[in-house]
């Protein structure tokens, strides 16, 4: 079975970014999504988080073309009422972690891939960098 691993804002911000030193690990995991080789996940709401810096620094019409081709490679997975009732009732933080975590649990994906594991104690999966999980399937 294919691994589905959850991708958080800030991971698909390195990839579109091309944010250094992030972005070679990410891109790697892109290329096996891309391969059919995993199955990654990333919420509706990162989709608006990433456009808004991503027009920071190029033009908004070819910040939309890569958030297009990025979701060729990706599934989205929704927020819904279930989800917010959770964030707002969790011991997280964060509040769009806590909806991070549980849009990836709702998706049951089997991997939180974040820079930001230690806002992510409380996981019951495993909550890695993209270049911690490149190292896990060698």
């Amino acid at each position: 079975m294919k691994n589905k691993l959850f991708l958080d804002t800030n991971v698909m911000l390195d990839l579109l970014g091309e944010r250094v030193p992030f972005y070679d690990s990410v891109a790697k995991i892109a290329t096996l999504a891309d391969k059919g080789d995993i199955n990654i996940f990333v919420s509706a709401l990162s989709y608006s988080k990433v456009n808004y810096f991503l027009v920071k620094f190029e033009d908004a019409e070819k910040a939309k073309e890569q958030l297009r081709k990025f979701k060729t490679i990706s599934n989205i997975s929704g927020i819904d009422e279930l989800i917010i009732e959770k964030g707002l009732n969790s011991s997280f933080k964060d509040f769009e972690d806590s909806l991070q975590y549980f849009s990836a649990l709702k998706s049951n994906c089997s991997i939180f891939i974040t820079r930001n594991a230690k806002d992510f104690k409380e996981a019951d999966i495993p909550v890695m960098t993209a270049e911690e999980y490149l190292v896990s399937i060698r």
